[in-house]
């Protein structure tokens, strides 16, 4: 199968960054269910265990032995970017055969140099990492080759409960820096004047008045 390709346009790059911290959340519900999710969960649910996943990583926490050690030697990272045809495909055959991994968005410039830095061509998306493999363009045979050789499960293997986490920018959004102190930024009160005494009158000492 002839690899699909999508080339981004230099100028529709929009520049805006929008990059955060993920949270995964896992609970128990009251039917005794393990859920995993990026949302908090309800009110009722106990013993509830929350992750911080840095750039949209994955959480191998009760996967299966084969998967999770997969996972952790040659993890999948894929970047895509908006109104991208072949990027759909890929995810959409990524998580058909149950393949845990972290969605990088290509949308600005910054994106743009990390995509490079991962290994990336050019704007062709998308781009596909497992562990040192690099796939450009979505072929399903060649991404199965390299997920196979990897040591990914040939079926999904993935726990029902399993939520994948939030796509992420590919260039985390700068942290603002932190504003001075108002005690720091206000200027010293200026010390006051001294009252200006008014011109002697005669030999009156000077201030004095009738």
């Amino acid at each position: 199968m002839t690899p699909r390709k999508v080339r981004l346009a230099a100028a529709t790059l929009v520049f805006c960054a929008a990059g955060a911290q993920a949270q995964l959340y896992r609970w128990i519900g009251p039917d005794g269910k393990v859920t995993y999710s990026d949302t908090p969960p309800p009110t009722s649910a106990r013993q509830v265990e929350t992750k911080n996943i840095s750039g949209g990583g994955v959480d191998t926490a009760n996967f299966p032995y084969e998967l999770a050690q997969a996972v952790k030697a040659s993890p999948v990272t894929l970047y895509t970017t908006k109104n991208c045809a072949p990027c759909d495909e890929g995810r959409a055959h990524l998580r058909a055969r149950g393949i845990p991994f972290a969605e990088k968005t290509v949308t600005t410039g910054a994106d743009l140099d990390q995509f490079h830095k991962a290994g990336g061509e050019g704007q062709e998306l998308p781009f596909l990492t497992v562990g040192r493999s690099r796939e450009r363009g979505f072929s399903a045979s060649a991404w199965n080759s390299a997920l196979s050789t990897a040591g990914y499960p040939e079926t999904n293997m993935l726990p029902k409960s399993y939520r994948a986490p939030q796509a992420q920018a590919a260039a985390p959004a700068p942290q603002p820096a932190a504003k001075a102190s108002t005690a720091s930024a206000a200027k010293p009160a200026e010390p006051p004047r001294p009252t200006e005494l008014p011109p002697a009158i005669g030999n009156a000492p000077p201030g004095f008045r009738f």
